[in-house]
């Protein structure tokens, strides 16, 4: 996807970003954006709503607080937890990457993003995610609603389902990443609910 070939995405940033910042939702893990709480908040939000989400976020945090309550979780325990959200994998990677950043990381969530995404459950977009929204990282976080977004900007025809035209996305957003990437890309998450421009003649 030559996504600037027909619309310079560079234009995009100052009015998405005073979009977010005035109509932006309030979330747990929005209002504080402490790692921990974002990357557990991106594992839930995996083939979830935000809607679902919401009470199983504060239930677990509750009970596991940190990195290290879910790395010492017990199995049943965590489950009990996650009942009810589904796709129990996600629980399951989840403890075993809090393992390895106890491991690893001396227990704090890693901020760079190939560290990121060589733990357990952590895809490029949940790496991009908490790399940007928790630590300010200049990277972006590209899932099924950004690629339509920037399709529809574009006007772009490309499968969105091939890693290629994820990939020029990727390369795209990145040329144009400004200083607040953690707000842009959330305000790409969010992008959806933005007005569909209209086709010229």
């Amino acid at each position: 996807m030559n996504a600037s070939a027909t619309f310079p995405l560079n234009k995009i940033s100052k009015p998405l970003l005073s979009w977010f910042r005035a109509r932006a939702r309030s979330l747990p893990w929005r209002d504080d954006p402490r790692p921990y709480f974002v990357w557990v908040s991106e594992i839930m939000l995996q083939q979830t709503r935000v809607a679902a989400v919401m009470p199983y976020f504060s239930r677990f945090i509750s009970a596991l607080p940190d990195v290290a309550a879910l790395a010492a979780v017990d199995d049943d325990a965590l489950m009990k937890l996650w009942e009810g959200l589904g796709y129990y994998s996600r629980a399951r990677n989840l403890k075993k990457a809090a393992q390895r950043i106890m491991e690893k990381h001396g227990g704090t969530v890693p901020r760079d993003f190939d560290a990121l995404l060589a733990l357990p459950g952590v895809g490029r977009y949940t790496a991009g995610a908490v790399a940007s929204i928790a630590y300010g990282e200049r990277v972006p976080a590209v899932d099924g609603n950004v690629l339509r977004v920037v399709a529809r900007l574009t006007a772009s025809r490309d499968d969105i389902l091939k890693d290629s035209t994820k990939r020029a996305v990727e390369n795209a957003l990145a040329e144009i990443m400004p200083k607040d990437a953690g707000q842009f890309n959330q305000a790409m998450m969010d992008g959806l609910a933005l007005p569909r421009p209209r086709r010229r003649n």
